[in-house]
């Protein structure tokens, strides 16, 4: 569901941010914004996980070690947007649960298969070239991780991340993470209007954090559309062309 259309399901009388915040806990499954208890929320989330996991994804991939399984996907779930196999499989090796980096890979394909997660794929600005590697994983919805990791705390920076990759996807667009030399670029898209390139922080207010998230975009050679999106409640700013914008209002744009 876009995010102008989730706005508009929610009481009028809370404010964008209170929205917001029931956005990341509630989920943006349009059956969720029919339930007016938490409890009967996580019901209807607890109903979509287990029947995505057990009945598509454990079923159709004939997977046998179905608690390895869910240890990835709390995994990934808790590190969205920062995905290593290796890394995953040296987690579980470590707690004692030995899996290879490929069954890992084998693992979070078949959750891509089924719509769990979406894969964004690599893309050199400069040498002008797709990468087989460095690829990146989001969340279909947000509402299901906090369904299965609770109230363990959230990397607010990659959530906003994911919301914004899950939104330039529904507006019908192309998505890559663009490597700038030794910086990226969170997001470059690509439709019938042409590319843009989009940088996502919480905040930019410190003046160090704000010259780190523009050193990619000003790095970007062409006059393709660049926006910084943050959290910050203060006014559309230009900086070389490129706009800093509140991610809300973007949101809602």
């Amino acid at each position: 569901m876009r995010s102008v259309e989730y706005i508009s399901a929610m009481p009028e009388q809370l404010d964008l941010q209170k929205k917001y915040e029931k956005y990341l806990v509630d989920s943006s499954f349009p059956g969720a914004l029919e339930l007016k208890s938490r409890t009967k929320i996580r019901e209807y989330l607890a109903g979509i996980y287990h029947t995505i996991v057990l009945k598509d994804v454990v079923t159709r991939k004939r997977i046998q070690d179905v608690a390895m399984l869910e240890s990835v996907i709390r995994y990934m779930f808790d590190n969205v947007g920062n995905c290593s196999f290796r890394k995953i499989a040296g987690a579980m090796t470590s707690e004692g649960r030995k899996i290879s980096a490929n069954t890992v890979e084998g693992y979070v394909q078949a959750l891509v298969d089924s719509y769990v997660m979406y894969r964004v794929g690599r893309y050199d600005i400069k040498g002008k070239q797709y990468l087989t590697s460095g690829d990146k994983y989001y969340l279909s919805d947000i509402g299901l991780r906090n369904y299965l990791l609770g109230k363990k705390p959230m990397d607010m920076g990659h959530i906003l991340e994911n919301i914004v990759f899950l939104e330039l996807l529904r507006r019908g667009n192309e998505v890559y993470i663009g490597k700038m030399g030794t910086t990226e670029v969170d997001f470059i898209t690509n439709n019938e209007n042409g590319i843009e390139y989009y940088q996502v922080s919480l905040s930019v207010r410190e003046r160090a954090t704000l010259e780190r998230e523009l050193k990619p975009l000003n790095g970007v050679a062409d006059h393709n559309p660049k926006y910084l999106l943050t959290m910050d409640e203060d006014p559309v700013v230009s900086y070389n062309g490129i706009k800093r914008i509140n991610v809300l209002d973007w949101l809602l744009s």
